[in-house]
């Protein structure tokens, strides 16, 4: 055995033993991040190390600073696991070693990229044509959808963006409702194009088509807009009535993006798929395939209707560049560096098939509405939001018994359950994005809860 393959086979050790403690492990991490630092080893060596005894170091000295994010319990931000058939995949593309840029260089990534992708725009009902680039997670690949949105919609006032700039060019209004994403504003941010108009939503965090028909009509008739709507808010995970609002969106001459990081995926299932009722309408998407899908960090999707507006937003030439006439998978993100993302995604939908997709998201929100019903039998705790998908918010009380509460389950190291403020009140927020979860997980995840609420 040569010095790669004792540090691989050191490696697969390492991983299987971390998978199989993911059952019985705390959660939390045990140690800091200077402590692991130092466990590391700060000062860089002189000589060399073989590469099996890095691989011995990285893993003890990580493994007390390592979060069980992959474990059923893990309901903190909207964090996926990673399905077997992904991880293994993604293995093979470490192996592989593809900068998935070009058909003509990469071959075997750029065609899992084309199945995969075909693949998903039937399983979430979106134009079988639409373009589809996989960037590193939602943020990027709503920049890249609002990148296109951009320039489109200057283009069709008359200034062309890619040769001019946005130096003199027409105002751009961005309407979102009031409680989108923030990844929303750094990406405007980006794009250069300031602070968007927030619109009144309802109660669960939804636009609302009067506030939004209002907005809509106080800007100038005929000026460029965009019109940026949410599937699955992040802390009640709604779902905007994107039939309505992209109604009244391209009725003023808007492009509609939606923002569907976790609750896009509620579109493969029969059962949830009313949530997503109009979605196919919008003229752009974005969504992270390393949350409900279950494929391993980072896989952002974006997906334009428009695939040239796509592709004159993102491509470039190179002279030494190999490129493909009907086009190139880097013609669709920013990067021209690239992972093949597209390969996990593949195996986990091959692996998963059509009805194996479907029943993971309605397993997810199975699990949501199990913990809103273990949680509304606490004493003294209240579900603040309807839960429709997989995201549970709760109060116990007042704001500072609700953050002790938080407090004392993540110190109990069974479960991790965020704390967040919402609409004026600090909640403990509950999200489930893992396949893994199992119903006993969730009674051990409330018998937690139970314990830090008795206090």
């Amino acid at each position: 055995m040569d010095a790669r393959e004792r540090a691989l086979s050191r490696a697969h050790d390492h991983a299987v033993d971390w998978l199989a403690s993911l059952g019985s492990r705390r959660v939390p991490p045990r140690a800091t991040t200077d402590e692991v630092a130092t466990a590391l080893g700060r000062d860089l060596p002189d000589g060399p190390t073989d590469p099996a005894d890095v691989v011995d170091l990285l893993a003890a000295a990580s493994d007390p600073g390592l979060t069980a994010m992959p474990s059923g319990r893990f309901y903190g931000m909207v964090i996926g696991g990673t399905h077997p058939a992904a991880l293994a995949a993604d293995w093979l593309v470490s192996a592989w070693d593809q900068n998935a840029a070009l058909n003509a260089v990469t071959p075997a990534a750029a065609a899992a990229e084309q199945v995969a992708t075909a693949w998903l725009l039937d399983l979430l009902g979106l134009p079988g044509d639409a373009a589809v680039g996989l960037a590193t997670g939602a943020t990027m690949a709503n920049f890249t959808c609002l990148a296109a949105a951009r320039d489109a919609v200057l283009r069709r006032h008359g200034w062309d963006q890619v040769t001019r700039g946005l130096t003199g060019a027409p105002r751009i209004r961005v309407l979102v409702g009031a409680e989108r994403h923030d990844s929303i504003d750094l990406v405007l941010r980006y794009l250069g194009l300031g602070t968007p108009h927030a619109v009144a939503v309802d109660d669960q965090g939804r636009i609302r088509p009067d506030a939004l028909a209002a907005a809509l009509g106080d800007g100038p008739a005929d000026g460029p807009a965009i019109v940026a709507l949410q599937a699955g808010n992040v802390h009640s995970g709604a779902f905007d009535p994107f039939d309505d609002a992209a109604s009244l969106a391209h009725e003023r001459g808007a492009w509609v993006h939606v923002d569907g990081a976790f609750g896009l995926f509620a579109a493969a299932s029969p059962r949830l798929r009313h949530l997503t009722r109009g979605l196919a309408d919008a003229d752009s998407w974005a969504t992270d395939a390393h949350k409900t899908l279950n494929v391993p960090y980072d896989c952002g999707l974006a997906i334009v209707r428009d695939r040239s507006a796509l592709t004159t937003a993102m491509s470039m030439h190179g002279d030494y560049l190999i490129q493909d006439a009907a086009g190139d998978p880097f013609d669709t993100v920013p990067e021209l560096s690239r992972r093949s993302r597209a390969v996990p995604v593949w195996a986990v939908l091959r692996s998963l098939g059509r009805r194996g997709v479907a029943e993971l998201v309605e397993r997810m929100a199975d699990h949501a509405q199990a913990f809103a019903e273990g949680v509304a039998a606490i004493d003294g705790a209240e579900v603040l939001n309807d839960v429709v998908f997989t995201q549970v918010c709760a109060s116990f009380g007042s704001d500072e018994r609700t953050r002790e509460v938080v407090r004392r389950v993540l110190d109990d190291g069974t479960a991790w359950m965020s704390g967040s403020r919402w609409r004026d009140r600090a909640v403990l927020r509950i999200s489930v994005c893992n396949w893994s979860t199992t119903d006993d997980d969730v009674g051990r995840s409330l018998d937690a809860l139970r314990r830090a609420a008795a206090g």
